[in-house]
């Protein structure tokens, strides 16, 4: 297995049984090598800060994310500046202990596996900043674009079909209808 772009590796020794607070906090390569990973034309900053707790499951990380990134639009390819301000609840379980399956309940933490006597808390937050991003962004021209290229909005489909007097059955009904005459 190779080692992640961020690691972070924070042993389980360090952490006793009150709360641990950790921070950590991408550096210029590492947020290169993620922007690669993940897609992006740049992560200009990158850090997070974890509540580390033991419970009887592993280990609880409640805490906070920060990132600026610049995606790509999805329509024309320009920036997209963005500011990732992201909490998060996370439960870290050693690999093999919760069996195959892992039913969450929708107020339930994410589960990350982890194997040997550290977690990674860089892998960790990148993982997190990647689900917090936008799946499409879109920069200011990209209405404009589409427009010109002959797509229509979801707003203008609706009332094109709202303006639509009759239905194509109701055209094949007339047609059966003089057929029969």
């Amino acid at each position: 297995m190779t080692t992640p772009e961020f690691h972070r590796p924070h042993r389980l020794d360090q952490i006793g049984a009150g709360d641990s607070n950790v921070s950590v906090t991408a550096a210029a390569a590492e947020r290169v090598a993620l922007a690669e990973r993940f897609d992006l034309q740049s992560i200009g900053a990158l850090e997070a800060s974890y509540k580390l707790r033991r419970d009887a499951a592993g280990v609880r990380a409640a805490g906070h994310l920060s990132a600026r990134v610049v995606q790509s639009c999805v329509v024309t390819g320009d920036p997209v500046p963005a500011t990732v301000d992201e909490d998060f609840d996370i439960r870290f379980v050693p690999e093999g202990e919760a069996g195959d399956e892992v039913e969450l309940s929708e107020d339930e933490c994410d589960i990350v596996f982890y194997t040997g006597g550290a977690i990674d808390l860089g892998e960790a937050a990148a993982e997190t900043l990647a689900l917090a991003l936008d799946p499409f962004p879109r920069s200011g021209g990209a209405s404009e674009t589409l427009k010109a290229a002959g797509v229509i909005s979801e707003d203008e489909a609706e009332a094109l079909a709202a303006r639509k007097e009759s239905s194509p059955f109701d055209a094949l009904a007339a047609l059966k209808d003089k057929l029969g005459k």
